[in-house]
C-alpha cells in the first residue's frame, strides 16, 4: 500500500535553517530571491560585484529580521568564486541552496557586434555559471562526508536562464547562445550530480520581467510592450515576485524528483 507521509506534505516547501547562496543578489531577481529565502527562515549569503550595493541590501534585510551576510565577488573569476565559497562556509558552515541570478546582455546585430562583446556575454552568462556551479557543487559533495543521500538531500541548485534559450531573436546571438548553453550545462550537471550525490539542479526560465534595465518595456502604449503581449497568453509582463513560488519549489523537498529541467515560467510565451 502506498503511503503519504503527513509530515513531508506539511513541510515540503520549507527552507528554514538552510544556508542559501544567491549570486547577483543586488539585481531585480536576485534581491527578490534572497529576500524570499530570508522570509522563510533561511540564512542568506548575498553576493555580487558591488560592495556598496550589497551593504545597502544587507541593511535592508537585517532591518526585517533576515539573517544574512555579504560577500563581494565576480562570478566570472575563478579565484573570486573559490574565495567566496570559503568565506560563506567560514560564516555559516555549509551551503544547502544555490540560486544563480546574475546575468548580462548587450544586444547587437551579428554584423555589428564585436567578437569581444559577444565573448563578454558568453563569459558573464555561461562561463561564470559553470565556475559557480563547479565550486559550489564541490562544496556540497564535501559536506556529504562520503555518504550517499536521498534524492534532493545533497543540495538544491536553481539557475535563472531565459526563454531566450529556446527561441532566437534579432540582436541576441550572444544572449540566446549563452542561455541555451547554460540550459544544456544544467542538464549535463544533473547527470553528474543527482544520482551519486543527491544534488538537484534546475533552470528557471522566465521571459521579460521588470528591472532597471527593462523598465522601458513596460510602457503600455509602446510598440515593444504590445508586441510582447501578442506572445503572452497570461496578458501581462512579469514582476520579479512572480517567480518566487517556482524558486522555493525548486529549492525545497517539494521538487526532490525534478532535476536537469529548464522550467518554463514565461506566462505561456512558448505556446503561441
Amino acid at each position: 500500500m502506498v503511503k503519504l507521509d503527513k509530515s513531508f506534505v506539511e513541510n515540503m516547501y520549507s527552507v528554514e535553517g538552510k544556508v542559501a547562496l544567491v549570486t547577483g543578489a543586488t539585481g531585480a531577481f536576485g534581491r527578490v530571491a534572497a529576500k524570499a529565502y530570508g522570509y522563510l527562515g533561511a540564512k542568506v549569503a548575498l553576493t555580487g560585484r558591488n560592495q556598496a550595493k550589497l551593504q545597502e541590501l544587507a541593511d535592508e534585510f537585517k532591518a526585517e529580521g533576515i539573517e544574512c551576510a555579504i560577500f563581494a565577488a565576480d562570478p566570472a573569476k575563478e579565484e573570486d568564486v573559490q574565495k567566496l565559497i570559503e568565506d560563506v562556509v567560514a560564516t555559516y558552515g555549509r551551503i544547502d541552496i544555490l540560486a544563480i541570478a546574475h546575468g548580462f546582455n548587450k544586444p547587437a546585430n551579428i554584423l555589428e557586434q564585436s567578437v569581444a562583446d559577444w565573448q563578454y556575454i558568453m563569459d558573464a552568462d555561461c562561463k561564470s555559471v559553470y565556475i559557480v556551479l563547479k565550486y559550489v557543487s564541490e562544496q556540497m559533495v564535501k559536506q556529504l562526508n562520503g555518504e550517499k543521500p536521498a534524492s534532493g538531500q545533497g543540495g538544491k541548485i536553481v539557475v535563472v536562464t531565459s526563454q531566450r534559450s529556446k527561441r532566437g531573436m534579432a540582436g541576441y546571438t550572444g544572449y540566446c547562445t549563452s542561455k541555451g548553453g547554460a540550459d544544456m550545462m544544467i542538464a549535463c550537471a544533473a547527470c553528474d550530480l543527482s544520482a551519486p550525490y543527491g544534488i538537484n539542479i534546475n533552470a528557471l526560465c522566465p521571459t521579460v520581467f521588470r528591472s532597471e534595465l527593462t523598465e522601458w518595456m513596460f510602457d503600455p502604449e509602446s510598440a515593444v510592450y504590445k508586441n510582447f503581449l501578442n506572445r503572452e497568453p497570461i496578458g501581462r509582463l512579469a514582476e520579479p515576485d512572480d517567480f518566487v513560488g517556482y524558486l522555493i519549489f525548486l529549492s525545497s523537498n517539494a521538487s526532490n524528483f525534478i532535476t536537469g529541467s529548464a522550467c518554463d515560467c514565461s506566462g505561456g510565451y512558448l505556446v503561441v
